[in-house]
């Protein structure tokens, strides 16, 4: 007998495997850049990711890194295998979502369901699920350990759950369902929080199966009901309790003397106490709607529970442990996210706005000896109302942000934006861009991977592209299929059944546009953010399965019975299958290890016992990685710059990790604590130093440590901040000693001083500039000191003079090079560098054309050939030819163009080429690179494109190998390129 149910399931666990074998044939087997290195480490040993945490996820990720069987270097691959089955029951219950929507949408009876029918419904469901399962950005997130995957499979699931509850007829059952959401809902809050988001839309399908005849009023009651369910989610329960828990442990702690945690315990009795009491009162009153809520609530609370793991976990003082949330005060700032700041939403300031002044917001509590005590207060700036707006969109004023605006919006510095700017903004680049760019990329097709890359459609397919975009595995051409199929959807949707049509397209609107104007964000972000939006993705792929039954309809003109179906799912899954195809390869992460490579090169060469200053989010995570999972280099300290700026962090390195013992520091927590006089140590001339005159450093330190009424004064808040008295300091060195060490090589102890003089990057010290002062001060070179690109250009004084570069990072030594101002260039440690790179680096799969490299790796790619150039370079200024020709050739044949293309830095290397006599490498270069260098400026002037980075470049590589090709006597070639580079130059007025 016919079983529409049967065929369901089969069919649902079909396209579950289809999907899932995709994702993991394609899942990268280690940690990818950005936050994966940080969430596979803080999974594997349950500690402190940033805030708010992710606890939920780091607790299944756990589980999944026991399957590695104690491998260290299988732990990543177990953890990205979990985001593949996340990703794969996400399309699973897209699937039955679909097939569930189109019973509705058809007004079929799965009871009594044709061959026709069912064959309708699965082929629509199949394409849909497919689309989604091979569209861009879900494709992105299934490969890797990041949040997205599980966020999506909750979406999926409470989507799916709420409609299996509108068939269910029972009105005990289907209560049981709501409560299931509720604790879906409570559990996803540990992973993520834009599963609440489709609160609004689930309360439609509430309405619209309560209230037969729907009417606009009941519409946006049931809307408005769901956003105060969602605000007291999101604002009551995920921050609100933990805050009046607070409140509480102030209150017994500070003002009735009790013990610390008796107002927690105090408030969970009270509070638990009340809601046991509140569903016991609603059952015993036959009260179900108010028991239906309080049941709801508890389930929510019982999901949200996962959270507790994090203040248990931050009081054993794990390495990783981001802002250590160990007590109910430092847990409530760690939940609010309070360390990133706010942004205006409904009324603020434009960028122009001037600061008119400060207002003491509330105190900032840290743990004492027996009570709470106020170690700072928030700080809020009132802005000049002249310049605040409705609905501020261009608000930001980073200097870098404030450029961006000016240039999109066509504003000469100085000019003061209008509301029509602000407006313009808000649809062009955070609708247009933000948004709308990112929808194309996954259903008309993309330009490539490089930052700022448009969409493409049906005739970019056919244009004459430049090889840099033509090549680049991320031009991806749909022929703008799934966008056509999911418009044929939504029209059909909206004829054949208005009701499922305003449940998509209001949870299409509220995990799309809503969510760009609650992020508001601002002209420049460090990566694409296209994974934010998966979930207005994930319901347009449902559009997209709905468009299978617009097309049968038409199809139903001339043809009958189950053919029709068959065809139409037949014809419209091209659509997946052209996005299978083109996207495979930039989505195929397996036998990519560089992220992971990469941070092994910043740790392998480095002394034992060493300290390390990073900057950012991918400098530091996979160092962190490498780190506490394959437990490789743990006698290293890594300190990350940007925290070293706050209390909490200090304290971690103070404490001993590993191998690595705590660190140097005179500094005591009354010295370093947040709001204390050394949070930042502004400049200002003091009598008692003579202008322009260094200052020794140890002493300025010393100083600070005793609280010296000559380096403090007053501020307008009733604190205390700390001056430093010029912008030169000096630390004293004991060359004898040095001389007689192993600390200093012996070609550069030439370059040894008696006295390390740094200045001043700007108008005063951060706290973590001063820590890092009383760290050299103290450390007394027993530690080795080094620092990466990032973190030496970004902390406040100039140490360029006195490091040599060993490497990717540069070690501090007691050295003065003054070339580095001169050339641009670090003095290089040549013995210790040429060893780092030719033996102790690693370069897998670097040299194998078909690994896909997007632009994380190739900018990282290209840090290691720029660094290796230095090493050429100091070679070649030494004498060594012979090893510096090695190195070229190792480098060449270890990244190849054909692997990673050739980059700026490459440039460089033709010269090298050339001064060792290798003449057709550095002719084979230059081929390769001025053909592309062409191409794109022609391409450039075909668009009638403008004066940008790539143009730039271009002309940049043709101006410098016309030059070489001059010297060269290699006329034609040099006359081909002078002339093109000429005429390009003149478009754009010399």
């Amino acid at each position: 007998m016919f079983n529409y149910s049967k065929i369901n399931n089969y069919t649902g666990w079909i396209i579950f495997g289809i999907a899932t074998l995709v994702y993991w044939l394609t899942v990268e087997p280690t940690a990818s850049f950005w936050d994966c290195g940080e969430f596979i480490a803080t999974s594997y040993k349950l500690e402190v990711s940033h805030p708010p945490g992710a606890p939920f996820f780091m607790l299944i990720n756990r589980m999944f890194s026991f399957l590695a069987m104690g491998d260290p270097l299988r732990i990543a691959y177990w953890i990205n295998i979990s985001s593949v089955l996340c990703s794969g029951f996400t399309i699973l219950f897209l699937f039955w979502s679909l097939t569930m929507l189109g019973l509705k949408i058809l007004k079929v009876d799965r009871a009594k369901a044709s061959l026709e029918q069912t064959v309708l419904i699965m082929g629509g469901a199949a394409v849909g699920s497919l689309i989604y399962t091979f569209s861009d950005s879900f494709w992105f997130s299934a490969v890797e350990a990041e949040v997205y995957a599980m966020s999506s499979l909750f979406t999926a699931a409470v989507v799916w759950m709420m409609l299996k509850w509108e068939f269910i007829e029972d009105e005990s059952a289907s209560l049981r369902w709501l409560i299931m959401i509720a604790y879906v809902m409570g559990l996803s809050i540990g992973v993520h929080l834009l599963n609440l988001l489709t609160i609004p839309a689930l309360g439609l399908i509430y309405y619209f199966k309560k209230y037969e005849e729907a009417t606009i009023k009941g519409v946006f009651i049931t809307l408005a009901v769901s956003s105060v369910i969602l605000l007291f989610i999101n604002d009551i329960i995920i921050p609100g309790l933990p805050t009046w828990a607070g409140d509480f442990e102030l209150f017994f702690v500070n003002t009735l003397s009790l013990p610390f945690g008796s107002g927690i315990v105090s408030f969970i009795v009270a509070f638990l106490g009340a809601l046991i009491y509140g569903v016991y009162y609603s059952q015993k009153m036959q009260k179900p709607i108010l028991n239906t809520f309080l049941l709801g609530f508890v389930f929510i609370l019982i999901g949200y529970s996962s959270f507790s793991i994090i203040p248990i976990r931050s009081n054993y003082n794990p390495p990783i442990d981001e802002n250590d949330p160990n007590n109910i005060v430092s847990f409530v700032s760690y939940l609010k996210r309070e360390q990133y700041g706010t942004r205006p939403l409904g009324y603020g300031q434009y960028f122009d706005a001037e600061v008119v002044g400060t207002e003491v917001g509330a105190p900032v509590y840290v743990k004492g000896k027996d009570k709470y005590e106020i170690a700072d207060h928030k700080i809020e700036y009132q802005f000049d109302d002249k310049r605040k707006t409705l609905f501020p969109r261009i608000w930001s004023n980073s200097p870098r942000h404030v450029q961006e605006y000016q240039n999109m919006l066509g504003l000469r510095p100085g000019e003061q934006p209008t509301f029509s700017d602000n407006l313009s903004f808000f649809f062009s680049h955070q609708i247009g861009t933000m948004f709308m760019r990112y929808f194309m990329w996954n259903f008309s097709g993309r330009e490539s991977d490089i930052q700022g890359a448009s969409w493409v459609g049906i005739t970019d397919a056919f244009k004459d592209l430049p090889s840099t975009i033509k090549d680049n595995k991320a031009h991806n051409v749909y022929f703008m299929l799934p966008l056509i199929l999911g418009l044929f959807g939504v029209f059909f949707n909206f004829n054949k059944d208005p009701k499922t049509f305003f449940f998509l397209l209001i949870l299409f609107l509220i995990t799309g546009l809503a969510l760009v104007m609650f992020l508001n964000s601002p002209p420049i972000e460090p990566r694409e953010r296209d994974y934010i939006y998966v979930g207005a993705f994930y319901v347009f792929a449902m559009w997209c399965g709905i468009g299978v039954f617009a097309i049968a309809e038409l199809l139903g003109k001339f043809t009958k019975g189950v053919a029709t179906p068959a065809l139409a799912t037949a014809l419209c899954l091209v659509a997946p299958a052209i996005m299978a195809q083109q996207n495979w390869d930039d989505h195929d992460r397996s036998n990519r290890y560089f992220s992971v490579d990469s941070a092994r090169n910043f740790l392998a060469g480095l002394a034992p016992n060493a300290i390390i200053f990073t900057g950012g989010d991918n400098d530091t995570f996979p160092l962190w990685y490498v780190q506490e999972v394959e437990n490789f280099r743990t006698d290293v300290r890594v300190i990350v710059l940007s925290y070293f700026n706050t209390d909490w962090y200090i304290d971690q390195m103070k404490r001993k990790a590993y191998e690595s013992e705590a660190l140097p520091f005179t500094f005591e927590k009354e010295h370093y604590r947040q709001g204390g006089p050394n949070d930042y140590a502004v400049y200002q001339e003091l009598p008692s130093v003579k202008k322009g005159a260094a200052i020794n450093a140890k002493q300025y330190i010393s100083l600070l440590r005793k609280g010296s009424n000559q380096l403090q004064f007053p501020t307008r808040s009733g604190g205390v901040m700390s001056v430093v008295p010029s912008k030169s300091m000096y630390f004293d060195v004991d060359t004898s000693e040095v001389l007689n060490s192993n600390l200093v090589p012996d070609k550069l102890k030439p370059y040894v001083t008696d006295k390390l003089v740094w200045s001043l990057k700007g108008n005063g010290l951060e706290k973590n500039t001063i820590m890092l002062i009383d760290l050299i001060t103290n450390n007394n070179w027993e530690r080795p000191i080094y620092f990466n690109n990032t973190s030496l250009s970004s902390i406040g004084i100039d140490l360029s003079h006195h490091v040599a570069q060993e490497g990717n990072v540069y070690r501090l030594l007691p050295i003065d090079f003054p070339g580095q101002q001169q050339s641009g260039e670090y003095l290089v440690d040549t013995e210790t560098m040429y060893d780092n790179v030719m033996n102790k680096f690693a370069y897998r799969s670097l040299d194998d054309p078909k690994v896909y490299y997007d632009e994380n790796y190739r900018n990282f790619v290209l840090n290691t050939r720029s660094n290796i150039n230095s090493l050429i370079l100091a070679l070649l200024e030494e004498g060594d030819d012979e090893r510096a020709k090695e190195v070229m050739n190792a480098t060449l044949e270890r990244i190849p163009d054909e692997a990673v293309p050739y980059d700026y830095t490459s440039m460089r290397m033709v010269r090298f080429l050339l001064a060792v006599n290798e003449k057709a490498k550095a002719m084979e270069i230059i081929k390769v690179m001025g053909d592309r260098a062409i191409e794109n400026l022609d391409y450039n002037e075909r668009i009638a494109g403008g004066l940008d980075r790539s143009t730039q470049m271009s002309m940049m590589v043709l101006g410098e190998f016309v030059r070489i090709l001059k010297t060269e006597k290699e006329d034609a070639l040099a006359v081909e390129m002078d002339e093109k580079l000429r005429h390009h130059y003149a478009r754009f007025g010399g």
